[in-house]
C-alpha cells in the first residue's frame, strides 16, 4: 500500500469521524430543541390560559420554532459569505442570538397581557366592592356577593369570580378557592380584599365597612399611580427616543448610503460593533426603566 493510498484512508477516516461527530451533536441539539420547545409550549399554554386565552401547546411550540428559524436566517443569510469566514461567522452568532430572543417572544407577550388583565381587574375591582358591600347590607351572603359580580359581566373580573365560584359548587373549600383567585390573579388590591374577607370570617368582623375602606384605600392608591405616571412620561419617552435613534439613524444611512454602509455591516468588525450597541442600548434601556418605575 503507496503512500498515497495510506493517507487517502487517513482523510476518509478523519472525515468519516467528524461527519459522525457533526450528527451526534445535531441529533443531541435537535433533541434538546425538541424539549425545550415542549416543556416551553405547555408552560406558555398554561400562562394563556389564565389570561382566558386557550391555545394548545404544539401550536405555540411550532410558532416559536417557525419564527426563531426566521429570525436566524433574517440575521444569516445577509452576512453568509463564501470567501469571508468572519462574516459568516458573526451571521451564525447574531441569528442564533436572534433567534433564542424570538423563541422567548410568546412568555414575554403572555407576561404583557397578564399586566394589562391586571391593571383592568384592579380597576373593575373597586366598583365590584361597592357591589358587594351592598349585597351584603341587602343580607345576602358572601357567595352571592360574589355572584352579584358575576352578573354584571364585566372581564375580566367576572371570569375570575366565576371560576372562584365554580370551584365552590364542584366542592373545593372557601379558603382554598379564594387562596386560588389570588395566585391566579396576581394582584396585591385582591391579596388586600382575601386576606380581609379571610380575617372577617374568622373572627366576625364587618365586611361592608371593611369592603368600604379597602374601595377607598385602592382608588387613593390609583389616583397616585396616575400621578406618578404623569411625572415620569418624559423619562419614559426619553428611553424609547435613546433606544430607537441609533436604530433609526442605521436603517436610513444603509438605504441612503448603501455602498458605505454594506462593507461595514458585512464585516467582523461591523458585526461587533452593532452587537456592542445592541447590547448598550439594552442596559441604558433597563436603566432607564429601573429609574421611572416607582411602585406605589
Amino acid at each position: 500500500m503507496n503512500e498515497n493510498t495510506l493517507f487517502i484512508a487517513a482523510v476518509a477516516a478523519v472525515a468519516l469521524a467528524f461527519a459522525g461527530f457533526a450528527w451526534m451533536f445535531v441529533s443531541a441539539l435537535r433533541d434538546g430543541t425538541d424539549n425545550y420547545a415542549r416543556a416551553m409550549g405547555e408552560e406558555t399554554s398554561r400562562q394563556f390560559e389564565d389570561v382566558f386565552m386557550f391555545i394548545s401547546p404544539a401550536k405555540i411550540a411550532r410558532l416559536g420554532r417557525l419564527a426563531a428559524l426566521a429570525a436566524f436566517f433574517l440575521f444569516f443569510i445577509p452576512l453568509f459569505s463564501f470567501t469571508n469566514i468572519a462574516s459568516t461567522v458573526a451571521g451564525v452568532v447574531l441569528g442564533l442570538a436572534a433567534g433564542a430572543f424570538v423563541f422567548t417572544l410568546p412568555g414575554r407577550y403572555v407576561r404583557v397581557l397578564r399586566a394589562r388583565r391586571r391593571v383592568k381587574f384592579n380597576e373593575q375591582l373597586v366598583d365590584a366592592l361597592g357591589t358587594m358591600s351592598n349585597a351584603l347590607r341587602a343580607g345576602f351572603s358572601i357567595n352571592q356577593a360574589f355572584e352579584s359580580v358575576v352578573e354584571s359581566g364585566e372581564k375580566p373580573i367576572a371570569q375570575e369570580f366565576t371560576v372562584f365560584l365554580q370551584q365552590l359548587r364542584v366542592g373545593m373549600g372557601f379558603d382554598a378557592a379564594l387562596a386560588s383567585l389570588d395566585a391566579r390573579v396576581g394582584s396585591d388590591d385582591l391579596t388586600l380584599v382575601c386576606t380581609a374577607i379571610d380575617i372577617a370570617r374568622r373572627t366576625g368582623g364587618n365586611l361592608t365597612d371593611i369592603f368600604d375602606k379597602i374601595s377607598e384605600t385602592i382608588r387613593g392608591r390609583m389616583r397616585i399611580e396616575r400621578r406618578v405616571r404623569t411625572l415620569t412620561a418624559q423619562g419614559r419617552l426619553q428611553g424609547r427616543i435613546v433606544s430607537g435613534m441609533p436604530l433609526v439613524l442605521g436603517l436610513a444611512m444603509t438605504i441612503l448610503k448603501p455602498g458605505t454602509m454594506k462593507p461595514f455591516i458585512f464585516s467582523l468588525t461591523g458585526a461587533v460593533c452593532i452587537g456592542i450597541t445592541l447590547a448598550l442600548i439594552t442596559v441604558g434601556w433597563l436603566i432607564i426603566r429601573k429609574i421611572i418605575k416607582i411602585e406605589v
